[in-house]
């Protein structure tokens, strides 16, 4: 009898607290419908007039009016990308807060030791959408017209030029220092915030070389005022088809591609992540959307959201082995 008792007892706790858990579930079902409500913040965390801020820009006019509402780009920069990375980590997973994330969002947590999050636990990440090729350039007027002739100028003074980077652990970065351990040559490092920066310390003559992201550069490339001496890629770009890649002059091993996405935090919702995704993928899809990515050498790119996570593993394991290298310690 008391077995009886307490079993009935059970089936009542049960469906009181199933009763109670109603309106809450049935709140979150609605909020999930409707969304999105309000203007939908997307967080860049690079200087405006990156390539990942160009990107962004070009299907944030596309997919708002796909969802019913604005798409408001916020630069968030430095620190490589942890700081807008640390404050879309701790966003609330309502579908309101996007990050472009990037390879180094992944690189940081090799090339940091506290970067303030967790590339693969906290994102939930949506979907690769665009890359684009990494170029060595120097300043057209540096009478520097090869790779042997940087080379050749690194070798007779050791240590004396320096290469200008979109930040510590960035591809621009990590590229560079593996090619010079593949040349055998020195050169000084200046990371500056953002690709922009790079491209302009170069104009400027502040430093030697880079090798910033071709959206990036290649307005500066076409007007004469940079000189592309090679590109990173495993083939040679389309808007540069007169440029040799790396591999072609005899430099193996260093092969780069800059890649980014639309991530969130982790928790979103199934639904909302699932809207996010149809309305980036319909934007990837159309030829204005295409022509504006590939104008400054991106191009489209979509890759679902399993292998785009995958992505993130491998960049990781990518930048230790290029730190260890390189010589590299995590900062």
């Amino acid at each position: 009898m008391n077995e009886m008792l307490l079993h009935r007892r059970r089936r009542l706790l049960a469906a009181a607290v199933a009763t109670a858990l109603l309106p809450a579930a049935a709140g979150a079902l609605a909020a999930e419908a409707e969304w999105p409500e309000r203007p939908i913040k997307w967080v860049v965390p690079y200087l405006a007039g990156t390539g990942p801020d160009i990107t962004a820009r070009v299907l944030a006019e596309a997919v708002g009016p796909l969802l019913g509402q604005p798409v408001v780009i916020e630069n968030k920069a430095g620190a490589g990308g942890n700081i807008g990375a640390r404050l879309v980590a701790r966003a609330a997973p309502d579908g309101y807060t996007w990050i472009y994330s990037a390879a180094p969002m992944a690189a940081n947590m090799r090339m940091y030791r506290n970067p303030g999050y967790d590339a693969l636990k906290d994102f939930r990440h949506i979907m690769r959408v665009s890359t684009s090729d990494i170029v060595l350039v120097v300043n057209s007027a540096a009478g520097i017209a090869s790779l042997d002739d940087l080379a050749a100028k690194a070798r007779a003074r050791p240590g004396a030029l320096d290469y200008a980077s979109g930040g510590v652990g960035t591809p621009s970065h990590l590229g560079v220092e593996l090619l010079l351990a593949a040349l055998g040559v020195q050169a000084t490092h200046v990371p500056y915030k953002g690709a922009s920066e790079l491209v302009n310390a170069i104009l400027g003559n502040q430093v030697s070389f880079g090798t910033p992201i071709l959206s990036v550069a290649y307005p500066q490339i076409q007007a004469g005022k940079l000189k592309a001496l090679a590109v990173a890629g495993a083939e040679r770009n389309p808007k540069l088809p007169g440029v040799p890649t790396l591999a072609e002059l005899g430099v193996k091993g260093v092969e780069l591609t800059s890649w980014g996405g639309i991530s969130v935090p982790a928790g979103t919702p199934d639904a909302i992540a699932a809207r996010i995704r149809t309305a980036f993928e319909k934007a990837l899809a159309m030829p204005a959307v295409q022509a504006g990515l590939t104008e400054n050498g991106g191009q489209a790119a979509p890759l679902a959201a399993p292998e785009y996570t995958r992505g993130f593993t491998k960049e990781m394991q990518l930048t230790e082995a290029m730190m260890k290298q390189a010589k590299l310690q995590p900062q």
